[in-house]
C-alpha cells in the first residue's frame, strides 16, 4: 500500500493544491474533495487573481481564448493556457504554466503545474501531474459501463474505491500516447510512457513504458 501513497506520483511542490492533497494517504481520496479543496484556497489568493466570473479566479495574465467556456468553482494559475474552445466544468485547478487545448474538456480534476492536455482531450474526476502530458486524442473515461463502482488495481492488490466515477491518477512527468483510453481508475506512477492507441486498466509502473497488453518495459 505504501507504493500508492500520493508522494510516489506528486514528488514536489508543484500545484497550489499540494498542501491539502497531502492531507491525504491515497490520491484518489481527494477527487470527490476538489470543490471543498478550490472553495479553501480561493480566500488565500493572492491579489494576483482576478475573478472574471463567478466562482472563477485566474492568474493576471494568464491566456484564456475567447471561445474558452468556464464553469465555477475554478482556479487558473499564472501562465496557464486555455484554448480555442476549450471546456471547464466546475472543480478544476488549472496549475502554472497547464495547457487546456483545443476543445478539450476538464471536470473535478487536478492539473499541475505544467501539465498539458493539448488536443481534443477529456479529463475527467482526475489528478494530472507536473509536466504529464496528454496526446491528442487521448480520453480519461471515469465511469464503469455498468455504473458498479471503481476499482484500482496494482499487482496482486485490487482496492474498492466506494466512487461511481474516478478517472486516473497520472504522476510527474507522465507521457500518454495519441488515442490512448485510460479506463477507470487506472493509476500512471510518474515518468512512465504509454504507446498511443492503447487502452490501459490497472496500473503502469514508474519508468517503465507500455507497449501493450503484457508488454510493458524498462525506459532506458
Amino acid at each position: 500500500m505504501n507504493k500508492l501513497k500520493s508522494h510516489c506520483f506528486f514528488k514536489g511542490e508543484n500545484s497550489i493544491a499540494i498542501g491539502k492533497i497531502k492531507e491525504y494517504d491515497f490520491p484518489w481520496l481527494v477527487v470527490p474533495k476538489i470543490k471543498e479543496i478550490i472553495e479553501y484556497i480561493i480566500p488565500t489568493l493572492s491579489k494576483e487573481y482576478e475573478e472574471i466570473s463567478e466562482g472563477v479566479f485566474v492568474f493576471r495574465g494568464a491566456n484564456i481564448s475567447k471561445t474558452a467556456c468556464i464553469f465555477k468553482p475554478c482556479i487558473i494559475c499564472e501562465g496557464a493556457e486555455i484554448r480555442h474552445g476549450a471546456f471547464l466544468r466546475g472543480n478544476v485547478i488549472v496549475g502554472k504554466g497547464a495547457v487546456v487545448g483545443n476543445s478539450s474538456e476538464i471536470k473535478n480534476s487536478i492539473l499541475f503545474d505544467g501539465a498539458c492536455v493539448p488536443h481534443y482531450n477529456y479529463v475527467g474526476d482526475s489528478i494530472v501531474g507536473y509536466r504529464a502530458h496528454l496526446g491528442a486524442g487521448a480520453i480519461i473515461s471515469n465511469l464503469k459501463g455498468d455504473g458498479s463502482n471503481v476499482k484500482i488495481r496494482y499487482k496482486e492488490q485490487v482496492l474498492d474505491t466506494g466512487m461511481r466515477k474516478l478517472g486516473a491518477i497520472i504522476g510527474d512527468e507522465a507521457e500518454v500516447g495519441c488515442g490512448c483510453v485510460l479506463n477507470p481508475g487506472t493509476i500512471i506512477f510518474s515518468g512512465a510512457r504509454i504507446y498511443p492507441l492503447q487502452s490501459i486498466r490497472g496500473s503502469v509502473d514508474s519508468g517503465t513504458i507500455y507497449k501493450g497488453e503484457g508488454n510493458t518495459v524498462k525506459r532506458i
